[in-house]
């Protein structure tokens, strides 16, 4: 077993981004499928003084830990997270329906990608055949395995789409170099790529499945795909301009050198204006230069003048405000009007995850079945 993979599982035992070990978050209580979630009085996270942007919490019914999340618009978002737990909402957040796994309480759900209001695909990870991909064509009412890994030394991380057909799913390096598998019919059938051209793994290097966005693709789609790592003497971040089939990589400056540290998420707005946030997920560890910023597809990386105070786990860009994005962590979350040269802390709520819809929607998820939507003063 390789050791990006044990530290892999020993991070799902955990609860925690793969390959790392955080305290285990207290197991959810099972919740009724197919309930709807009653409203509730939402509360706000306290945010800076004069900040522009702040976190409104939705009431999910629910403190499964959230860092799967799909925002399709203003009003749909999809989130996934532990114990098999899918949450659908089609009303702003008002009520959401529990469509979780059937028999599913055993899964870890880290990642979801979510085409409308009926139609998604969730991504369990795990050591061999924890993990897997599941798809939805009714909104959650019944659900596919499309997906199951029969090799022990793989261990699958995030999952992204380039469109409603084609899409790839990351896992940790078999052999030396890093598996991808892909699909050309939305997610009802998946097949590794051959590896021929993917740069070899360093020592140690994985990837983490701590916000689903370890993996991506531009907003504005086409046919480039990047990944982020940590684990290895030095965080990196591998792009794919032809959908996986070759790959280049290049070097970080976000700290690594521990499993525990390197970039957790990317964003790219285009195929040339990119983000990376990460640095080291164990409470109360410093983070220095947490945030990093590209101008020229991820050939190079600059760190940011004034990063994030903390470690962050998740990225995205706001919609309509070329040059505005957000990071989240389990201490605040931080704006950037720059194109991420400088960052600010705008609330201090904990999320894993952040996503952003062209129809100017925004939303968040993290632990104790936070779900949240962005709210402007």
């Amino acid at each position: 077993m390789t050791a990006g993979l044990v530290g892999a599982a020993l991070a799902l035992s955990l609860a925690a981004p793969a390959r790392a070990g955080e305290t285990p978050t207290a197991p959810a209580p099972p919740v009724t499928p197919t309930a709807s979630v009653t409203p509730a009085t939402a509360t706000a996270t306290a945010p800076a003084p004069a900040s522009p942007v702040g976190w409104r919490l939705t009431p999910t019914g629910t403190d499964v830990r959230f860092r799967g999340l799909a925002a399709v618009d203003r009003r749909t978002a999809w989130a996934a997270g532990s114990r098999g737990t899918v949450l659908r909402t089609t009303d702003a957040g008002r009520t959401w329906r529990n469509v979780s796994l059937p028999g599913g309480e055993g899964l870890e759900l880290r990642d979801v990608e979510a085409f409308d209001a009926r139609r998604a695909v969730v991504l369990a990870i795990g050591e061999g055949e924890a993990s897997r991909l599941l798809r939805t064509e009714d909104g959650g009412a019944t659900w596919t395995e499309t997906f199951r890994n029969t090799d022990p030394r793989a261990f699958y991380d995030c999952v992204t789409f380039l469109d409603r057909r084609h899409g790839l799913a990351l896992s940790d390096p078999v052999d030396g170099r890093f598996r991808v598998l892909a699909t050309r019919d939305g997610g009802r059938s998946w097949h590794v790529l051959p590896d021929s051209g993917m740069p070899p793994a360093l020592p140690g290097e994985a990837g983490f499945a701590a916000s689903g966005q370890c993996l991506i693709t531009a907003d504005r789609g086409g046919n480039d795909v990047w990944f982020a790592t940590g684990g290895a003497a030095t965080a990196r971040v591998f792009h794919s301009a032809d959908r996986g089939r070759t790959w280049t990589v290049t070097d970080s400056p976000v700290p690594a050198g521990d499993p525990a540290r390197g970039v957790f998420a990317l964003a790219f707005r285009d195929r040339h204006h990119g983000l990376a946030v990460g640095g080291d997920y164990r409470t109360g560890q410093p983070s220095p230069r947490a945030a990093a910023v590209t101008t020229d597809g991820g050939r190079t990386w600059t760190s940011a003048a004034t990063p994030p105070p903390a470690y962050r786990s998740g990225a995205a860009w706001l919609p309509r405000a070329n040059g505005a994005a957000l990071a989240v962590g389990p201490t605040g979350t931080d704006l950037t009007r720059d194109g991420g040269r400088t960052w600010r802390t705008v609330d201090t709520g904990s999320y894993d995850t952040v996503d952003c819809t062209p129809d100017g929607g925004c939303w968040a998820s993290g632990e104790k079945g936070r779900v949240a939507r962005l709210a402007r003063h």
